[in-house]
């Protein structure tokens, strides 16, 4: 048995399935018309919605099949992801990759498997539509058509799933975005022993860009402030816009040097963007910076109360110092 490689952009793709926060919810019937469907149509016993975690596939829609989930390491569809269009095995007892596979060999007795990547907005691929069938089989080029166009049904369920967690201005985490990728990664961080900090932005004079340049202007501020983030935090970093222009960053992994290290790079390349920008006005930024603490904080809510206090004390410093 041939157990399924990770893509290139694992780390961003478990981010962002997560970042949807639909696994472990209940059936929707928006997921269940779609795999109804496929079965009906090709007259197969199983049609799965299958969404791919770090260690399992969780099943979001399943017709004919009882399980939930299984490990990711026998599952058809974390190969299917690897590819960009259906991959079809007509007989899995022929192919090297799951002739051995329990899922083969004990029930459900998969002979004919065909899955299509699901691709949500950013790019990453979480998962498949999938069909099943206990005897081999294949598909002709009508079914292949089908078959991409109740994916693509598929995957425009997922997109609007994920507007519900991303900020539609700035295109990175909303509010619950942020909490339930910060949620996965605090949990991970605790199990693993390692560190992680809360960046809590605020930007400094922003009623004064929307009153002199209008809202639009400050509309550009917001998106701006959000590639500068983009570019000076890691891609496994959380960044979210919590409302109005406050902004957060979870770093995990990193020490409090290497936090400052980043600190100082947000500086630098924030500099870098309002040269170059030359709107009239800086985007200034106050910051609360705090290390997750697991015995004090005991939920994303209290590092964001802690964050949020540092960065206020900030903000008043500075205009104090104007005054």
């Amino acid at each position: 048995m041939q157990v399924p490689a990770c893509p290139l952009n694992e780390d961003v793709r478990v981010a962002s399935l997560r970042s949807l926060n639909i696994l472990d919810t209940n059936p929707e019937e928006r997921f269940d018309r779609l795999t109804r469907l496929a079965k009906r149509l090709f007259g197969v016993p199983i049609a799965l919605v299958s969404l791919i975690d770090v260690n399992r596939q969780w099943f979001k829609s399943s017709q004919g099949l009882e399980l939930s989930e299984t490990s990711r390491d026998i599952s058809f569809c974390g190969h299917a992801i690897l590819g960009d269009d259906i991959l079809i095995i007509p007989d899995a007892t022929l192919d090297d990759r799951f002739y051995d596979n329990p899922l083969v060999i004990d029930e459900p007795n998969i002979r004919f498997y065909a899955g299509v990547p699901l691709v949500i907005p950013n790019g990453s691929k979480v998962g498949t539509l999938c069909l099943l069938d206990r005897d081999p089989r294949t598909l002709n080029d009508e079914d292949l058509e089908l078959l991409r166009d109740l994916a693509r049904m598929a995957e425009q369920e997922l997109a609007a799933v994920q507007l519900a967690t991303i900020d539609e201005l700035t295109q990175i985490s909303n509010r619950r975005g942020f909490i339930a990728l910060a949620l996965h990664a605090l949990n991970l961080c605790k199990r693993l022993n390692k560190p992680a900090s809360l960046f809590f932005f605020d930007l400094d004079r922003f009623k004064e860009i929307n009153d002199r340049y209008g809202h639009a202007e400050g509309d550009r501020a917001l998106i701006g402030f959000s590639k500068i983030l983009k570019e000076s935090f890691r891609e496994s970093d959380v960044i979210g816009r919590l409302g109005g222009d406050e902004f957060v960053v979870l770093l995990t992994n990193a020490d409090r040097a290497e936090s400052k290290l980043i600190l100082q790079r947000l500086d630098r390349i924030r500099a870098d963007f309002n040269q170059k920008a030359n709107r009239g006005y800086d985007i200034l930024c106050s910051v609360g910076m705090i290390e997750f603490d697991a015995n004090r904080h005991q939920s994303v809510e209290d590092l964001l109360q802690d964050g949020d206090r540092l960065m206020y004390a900030q903000k008043q410093s500075k205009r104090t110092k104007v005054l």
